[in-house]
């Protein structure tokens, strides 16, 4: 069994896997009887991660693409903007946008780079 008090070093290195153990110890060993159950809620945890990554990536790049249309540099906004778009609709292809919700945010970022002086 694994120590709550004092992981390993090698366990804090890897953040996500300290915290699937966790989850494991604590919902998977208490809460669920289920096989089926405790393989979903690792999963659920798991993917959750993984979509909280990728919009916080897609956050960041808007906000590059904001900041370079504050300083009113076009061509770096141009750029940033081709690479914010990428990124939207890679998220929209794996679920994590609505395709409605990426379209919205795509025609901002473009319209804001295009108004530019």
């Amino acid at each position: 069994m694994f120590s709550l008090i004092r992981p390993c070093p090698a366990i804090m290195q890897n953040k996500l896997r300290f915290r699937l153990i966790i989850i494991y110890i604590l919902e998977v060993y208490e809460l669920a009887n289920i096989k089926s159950a405790k393989k979903r809620i690792l999963i659920s945890e798991v993917r959750a991660i993984r979509n909280k990554a990728i919009k916080s990536k897609v956050k960041s790049f808007v906000k590059k693409v904001d900041v370079a249309v504050t300083e009113g540099d076009k061509a770096v906004a141009q750029t940033i903007l081709i690479e914010a778009i990428s990124e939207i609709s890679k998220a929209t292809s794996k679920g994590i946008f609505h395709k409605n919700t990426a379209a919205r945010k795509m025609s901002r970022l473009t319209k804001a780079v295009n108004e530019m002086a």
